[in-house]
């Protein structure tokens, strides 16, 4: 594997525990996304774009709790800034995203 890094490295990522609470049709997205609402509690509220419309509806994502990496600086996407990304499993094409097994506080940390 040529891309190791340390523990240290990994503790810098700050992955958070949040619930969807809006989802939008983002048509100004170069690939079909959405413009997901996130609510991290203590964290507050932070935008995303996902790309997950292939596997998601936007009744299935709203009031899911999902895992984001909430310290990565703003983003600049169309007319849209994402403030933290959204964590999913890729095959293929596809993109599954991670979730808690049971109900959690939103800004949990994920370690």
């Amino acid at each position: 594997m040529d891309n190791i890094i340390t523990f240290e490295d990994f503790t810098k990522v700050d992955l958070r525990i949040g619930t969807i609470v809006d989802v939008n049709d983002f048509p100004k997205a170069n690939n079909p996304a959405y413009q997901l609402t996130i609510d991290f509690g203590d964290l507050g509220v932070k935008k995303s774009s996902a790309q997950i419309t292939t596997l998601y509806s936007k009744e299935d994502l709203l009031n899911r709790q999902v895992v984001a990496v909430v310290n990565f600086p703003k983003k600049q996407i169309a007319d849209f800034m994402s403030e933290c990304l959204v964590v999913g499993a890729v095959k293929e094409d596809d993109v599954f995203l991670l979730h808690p097994e049971t109900k959690v506080k939103n800004g949990s940390v994920v370690s």
